[in-house]
């Protein structure tokens, strides 16, 4: 059966494989080691050497918005002191794409598969059944 782009994405957000579903893109004990291959249907999630640079973009890109700039804001309107506000950008420099790293991942690898659906390996049967029909 073919994976939906629908199920790419409810994959993608939780942290599965966009494949089968698998909650296995991590290696077992580690919080930052990604598993070059899912073990449960063998995808490959390690593409190509530099695949996952706009993880790091995506990453850099929610720290800013989401942690940095508000910081910032309320610095500027006087809210928070200078001292705070160092602070809290120190610390949410380092802890924020930490904390979204896996997500950062797994987000990165949704959206390649978003668009391309039918590089999936539960998807190529089909594309072949596909091509079969049009000859």
């Amino acid at each position: 059966m073919p994976v939906t782009r629908r199920q790419i994405f409810i994959r993608g957000i939780t942290n599965g494989c966009p494949n089968c579903g698998a909650k296995k893109l991590f290696k077992d004990g580690t919080l930052f080691e990604l598993n070059a291959e899912c073990p449960a249907c063998g995808l490959k999630i390690e593409r190509d050497e530099g695949f996952f640079l706009g993880s790091m973009s995506l990453n850099y890109g929610v720290t800013v918005i989401v942690f940095l700039l508000p910081v910032l804001v309320l610095y500027l309107a006087g809210v928070l002191s200078d001292l705070t506000a160092a602070i809290l950008a120190g610390v949410g420099a380092v802890g924020v794409p930490a904390l979204f790293y896996r997500s950062s991942r797994s987000w990165w690898l949704m959206s390649y598969y978003l668009f391309l659906p039918r590089h999936l390996p539960a998807n190529l049967g089909e594309l072949a059944r596909g091509e079969d029909e049009n000859i």
